[in-house]
């Protein structure tokens, strides 16, 4: 088995860098996966402060407390040593390490030890030779064996990615999900793993059990209603992204979804069905708000992404559609108000939740990608306005359909306005 990590948590590092030399250590561990934490120390005589792991699920929480542990302050050329040693899968004798303590060296007697040691001035004496300041040890009469040591760094979560990643521009943006259904869960997700700051998230259907074949949520939430299922996920997964969930119906309740609008900075719309789809495109036309539209067409043969702007030149839902068969290429939308589900009133099934999926993730990255354009990087403009993700393809659809090759993507342009139209015509 690999050997015991000792971690030691952002409030563990903080309080043994401002600790004098020495003192207890008590160590959380489980067993099972042979990994441990610092959940105590003691800074000066009588006085052990505890050390949290968070979150407070954390599955080490309910490990078993070890007392009897040390810290200590050493030198750098300890964690040298120790490197070396773990490298030759051997161990320092007892001697060489006492020597290298500054003080307050506890010898194990009969009973080994688990201690941590932090030498500050590792990073003066070896510069940049990649030698932590902090190491664990198992210290036994025959000897003192390095273990791996685990401390949580001061920035975590998305922060890690800046400067290499807009990481500033994400977290100021708001974006309203509409449908949060299997593509819709994977689009929520991804965002949040873009680091997009908040969700608004708007579906008034509840999680079932014949959902969870394809839908990013698990068992234990069936029951909630999807956007709070969603919710609970991402607040355990991403908590630097803020969720705000509604159980509204974008079409009953178009008014209440309106001012979530107002304060949005983009609307994606993943929801089933053409009526909800083109109440999104003319929500988000007259909110002034670029909109992204993903789904499955033909049975679940191509992915769709429809990239609407708010633009002169850009034509709403209806007007793509308009174009598309003006062109003499199938109008997808009717397909969409068939009902896919495990009851005899519903299609079957054909689009496996991995392909939805790989939907709602391109759909995240269009959406993140108009965001950071509209921020000024010029590395994120999309190739067009309307994506085609070939999934099951099959021979004889139209042209632009006709995508021959599973994983073949196509972009398109936006059309025009049609002349008329009551979305895109200033009201």
């Amino acid at each position: 088995m690999n050997r015991l990590l000792v971690m030691v948590p952002r409030e563990g590092v903080d309080r043994l860098r401002a600790a004098g030399s020495h003192g207890s250590a008590t160590f959380r561990v489980s067993d099972a996966e042979n990994v441990g934490f610092l959940c105590a120390i003691s800074v000066k005589e009588g006085l052990t402060l505890p050390v949290g792991m968070t979150p407070r699920t954390h599955f080490l929480n309910s490990g078993e407390a070890r007392q009897g542990g040390f810290w200590y302050r050493a030198t750098a050329d300890l964690h040298v040593h120790g490197v070396a040693a773990g490298h030759r899968q051997s161990a320092l004798t007892v001697a060489y390490f006492a020597e290298q303590i500054r003080s307050g060296f506890k010898n194990p007697g009969r009973s080994d030890y688990i201690a941590l040691t932090y030498a500050p001035d590792v990073e003066a004496d070896y510069p940049g030779a990649g030698i932590i300041e902090f190491a664990a040890w198992r210290v036994a009469a025959d000897g003192v064996e390095p273990l791996d040591v685990a401390c949580e760094p001061q920035v975590v979560g998305h922060a890690q990615l800046a400067p290499q990643w807009p990481v500033d521009s994400l977290a100021a943006a708001t974006v309203t999900v509409v449908g949060a259904g299997s593509i819709g869960g994977a689009t929520v997700h991804a965002l949040a793993d873009y680091g997009v700051g908040r969700l608004v998230l708007v579906d008034p259907d509840r999680l079932l059990w014949h959902n969870l074949v394809r839908h990013v949520s698990g068992p234990a939430q069936v029951g909630k209603m999807k956007v709070f299922a969603l919710r609970d996920d991402l607040e355990r997964m991403r908590p630097g992204t803020s969720v705000e969930p509604h159980a509204l119906d974008v079409i009953r309740d178009a008014d209440k979804v309106r001012p979530l609008l107002a304060r949005s900075d983009l609307v994606v719309c993943t929801a089933d069905g053409v009526a909800p789809r083109r109440v999104v495109s003319h929500l988000g036309r007259r909110a002034g708000l670029d909109a992204v539209l993903a789904c499955v067409l033909e049975d679940g043969g191509i992915g769709e992404i429809l990239r609407l702007r708010p633009w002169p030149d850009r034509g709403c839902l209806v007007c793509q559609r308009q174009a598309l068969s003006d062109a003499g290429a199938i109008d997808p939308e009717p397909a969409l108000d068939a009902g896919y589900g495990t009851g005899t009133r519903h299609r079957p099934m054909t689009a496996v939740g991995s392909d939805l999926h790989l939907v709602g993730q391109l759909a995240a990255k269009a959406t993140v990608a108009t965001l950071l354009e509209r921020a000024g990087h010029p590395d994120q403009r999309l190739p067009g306005d309307h994506g085609l993700l070939a999934l099951r393809p099959k021979p004889g659809w139209p042209p632009p359909f006709d995508l021959a090759r599973a994983g073949e993507l196509r972009w398109l342009d936006a059309r025009p306005p049609v002349p008329g139209c009551p979305t895109c015509e200033e009201p």
